[in-house]
């Protein structure tokens, strides 16, 4: 019954006279989104609101479920639009809407109305009365409460006349894009793909970046990490993940330094590789999924090896989560089924038994020495070697 739907946005109402670019970033976005919806779309924008007017038929849970992973979206309402025939048959067309919507009739109620077209013979304070009288001579159970009502029903009259009063969750944040862009490092496990949405939602365009260890790691656990930059691209748009062949720098950081500085050590040429990859992309900063504690390596002392290789930014949006807040979030965003799948990334094997909670920054770098005949070289053939996969 839903002719259109009105898209509500929040942060961007705030922005100054550059609005407009994030407005029409937003549009761009959601017009995209749909293409892979049942059915065509015409997104608008109208006197600073975004509209979604279906083409014909289409599947009405299909298209809110895509619009709910688009961000910028705050609010999806689904609209009935009506053509101005006068206040009777608006009166009419109301309270078909509430008999249809809300079939119980019981609910409380309050009308908002709005005459944006100043021409109506009837203004706001009017319609409200109005409506609201000819909704209880139609539905008698149904009361007026207009401080906390039930039913929020909005009439706005426009050249048409839209009419609703659901507000659907969207994800909120702000169109990708239009903060720029960064390389997540993803790996199999459940935090970095969180890491990669949360920051998607803030506007930044993301890419990717995996470290594959075979032999050691099989191409299941490299499917793995692919099916998971899918999922995040559903919401942050195509992903470029550059697939690393990580074995040999792994191997010679273990015949070479000291095993409980194994993690550490790796992190930091991961850190390196992410980096060039980076800039080779044009992102201005890396993501990691890391939360403060929860392994040897996320100590304040590893992190702060672990940052010391690098001159971009780091981006940590999980860096104060405990694990279930993490998990809690990759429950909505549906990534938590792929990420528990028992297969082992190069984050999980050659792991110390006892590894260093407090490395001391001057002896890892010591420790690295023991790699200069080889390390240089491995770096660059990881590099000119990697795959590049488009998640979308």
């Amino acid at each position: 019954m839903f002719h259109a739907f009105l898209i509500k946005y929040a942060e961007i109402g705030i922005k100054g006279k550059n609005r407009y670019l994030f407005e029409d970033a937003l549009v761009d976005h959601i017009r995209r989104a749909l293409k892979s919806a049942e059915g065509s779309f015409q997104v608008s924008k109208e006197q600073g609101r975004i509209y979604v007017f279906p083409q014909g038929e289409y599947d009405y849970e299909e298209t809110v479920e895509i619009l709910q992973r688009v961000f910028g979206i705050a609010a999806i309402c689904p609209v009935v639009m009506a053509e101005d025939r006068g206040y009777e048959q608006l009166a009419a067309d109301v309270v078909q809407y509430i008999r249809e919507v809300y079939p119980d009739c019981r609910e409380t109620f309050k009308v908002c109305a709005r005459r944006a077209r100043k021409s109506y013979p009837m203004n706001s304070m009017e319609l409200n009365r109005e409506l609201g009288g000819a909704i209880l001579e139609a539905c008698p159970d149904m009361k007026v409460d207009v401080h906390h009502p039930d039913i929020w029903l909005t009439v706005e009259v426009r050249q048409k006349i839209y009419i609703y009063s659901r507000e659907i969750p969207g994800p909120g944040g702000m169109p990708v894009g239009t903060n720029g862009s960064a390389m997540l490092l993803l790996s199999g496990g459940i935090d970095s793909p969180v890491a990669g949405y949360m920051i998607a939602k803030r506007g930044v365009k993301i890419d990717a970046v995996y470290f594959h260890a075979p032999p050691y790691t099989s191409d299941r656990a490299k499917q793995k990490v692919v099916d998971l930059a899918r999922l995040v691209a559903r919401y942050s748009g195509p992903i470029r993940l550059h697939v690393v062949n990580f074995t040999d720098i792994q191997l010679a950081i273990y015949e070479k330094c000291p095993h409980d500085e194994l993690t550490i050590i790796m992190r930091r040429y991961m850190m390196k590789i992410a980096e060039k990859m980076a800039e080779q992309d044009g992102s201005l900063g890396l993501i990691t999924g890391e939360s403060i504690g929860q392994v040897a390596s996320q100590t304040i002392h590893s992190l702060a090896c672990t940052n010391e290789v690098c001159t971009m930014p780091v981006f940590r949006p999980l860096i104060g989560f405990d694990k279930q807040e993490i998990v809690d979030i990759a429950l909505k965003i549906g990534t938590y089924e792929t990420s528990v799948l028992p297969y082992e990334d190069c984050c999980t094997i050659f792991v110390a038994k006892h590894p260093v909670t407090k490395p001391n920054l001057n002896v890892i770098r010591h420790s690295e020495e023991k790699l200069a005949d080889c390390i240089d070289g491995l770096l660059e053939e990881a590099i000119r070697t990697a795959e590049v996969i488009v998640a979308e």
